[in-house]
């Protein structure tokens, strides 16, 4: 049994978060599709991140890796070759596409095979504008008392 949501109602009272209303809806969509390559994410430090995508069968030069605004993008596709005759063929050459929503300031570091994975490391780095700061608060005059002394 599929369940369907509707997002109108959030749609309506909401101003300025169409981003994560379209996030929600394109995670529900991506829930239903195919799950080729398998992948897994790891956690490998306080910021950092990495990526593995099993893509055996397909070399550097078979994938594509796009980093977007707020979007990892990883399109597989094996050139058509003529093929032999296969008794069996258990190891997947089809083209794929796989996007992965990445949060503000996570930035793609490096991208290697190694055994057969897709390695993909990432790290968030927050300008040091927008990282949170302690406020001195002073023992002087407020502002007010400094209008009314300037209005004396």
């Amino acid at each position: 049994m599929r369940t369907t949501l509707d997002f109108a109602p959030l749609w309506r009272s909401t101003i300025g978060f169409d981003h994560l209303a379209d996030l929600v809806d394109s995670t529900l969509r991506q829930a239903s599709e195919d799950h080729y390559p398998p992948y897994n994410i790891e956690r490998t430090s306080e910021d950092h991140y990495r990526i593995s995508l099993a893509v055996a069968g397909f070399g550097a030069d078979d994938i594509a890796v796009t980093a977007e605004q707020n979007a990892l993008i990883i399109d597989g596709r094996k050139p058509d070759k003529a093929a032999g005759e296969y008794l069996y063929q258990g190891i997947a050459a089809r083209p794929f596409r796989r996007v992965f929503n990445l949060a503000d300031y996570v930035q793609v570091k490096d991208a290697c095979f190694r055994d057969g994975l897709l390695i993909i490391d990432l790290v968030r780095e927050v300008p040091e504008a927008m990282k949170p700061r302690r406020i001195q608060i002073g023992s002087g005059a407020s502002p007010s008392q400094i209008e009314q002394k300037k209005a004396a």
